[in-house]
């Protein structure tokens, strides 16, 4: 073990940081916790770590503002994770809203580039059309009902049927092309 200066080991100045870290951590976390929430709202955040106070042009005099205010808001998702046969019944095939279904997994390096790509376009739907995603090693059982044998497979459903599918990779404007087939 080497020794650095004061007499503290490298060994003892690399522990000392995320120990550190995992102090300020719990403090900022216990400060938003122990705040007492209003009813019905969202409640800002606000944190000392996110003041920037000025300076004067001598860097003698600094003058405390107001803390920056961040607001947190619901997002209405249109994506959702199927959690198993019931929940993909009730939510897919007995929905009213059209269906995309990616049947995808988590070491399928096709399925990280599609999943991002389709779920925003379906965002962009507002709406029309939403998205479930299987994953195909949680749900081995789905994937073998709906003949999926190569991942990513999308499938397009309205009504409870299987109107459109695709296999792989599309880019975006074969993915606008398959969401407008499917609203119609």
């Amino acid at each position: 073990m080497g020794v650095a200066q004061g007499g503290v080991t490298t060994e003892a100045r690399r522990l000392r940081a995320p120990m550190a870290q995992r102090f300020l951590l719990r403090r900022f976390l216990a400060s938003i916790i122990s705040r007492k929430l209003p009813q019905g709202r969202w409640a800002p955040l606000t944190s000392k770590a996110l003041q920037i106070p000025p300076c004067s042009p001598g860097g003698l005099t600094v003058t405390p503002r107001a803390a920056r205010t961040i607001f947190t808001t619901r997002v209405c998702s249109t994506t959702f994770n199927i959690q198993d046969g019931p929940d993909f019944q009730d939510r897919v095939v007995n929905s009213e809203t059209p269906v995309v279904v990616d049947f995808h997994a988590q070491w399928c390096g096709p399925c990280k580039i599609l999943g991002p790509r389709l779920e925003k376009m379906v965002a962009k739907q507002r709406g029309k059309v939403v998205m479930a995603k299987v994953d195909i090693d949680d749900h081995t059982d789905l994937a073998i009902e709906y003949e999926v044998s190569a991942v990513p497979t999308v499938l397009a459903i309205k009504n409870g049927d299987v109107v459109d599918k695709f296999v792989g990779i599309k880019d975006e404007d074969q993915l606008e092309a398959f969401l407008k087939k499917l609203i119609g």
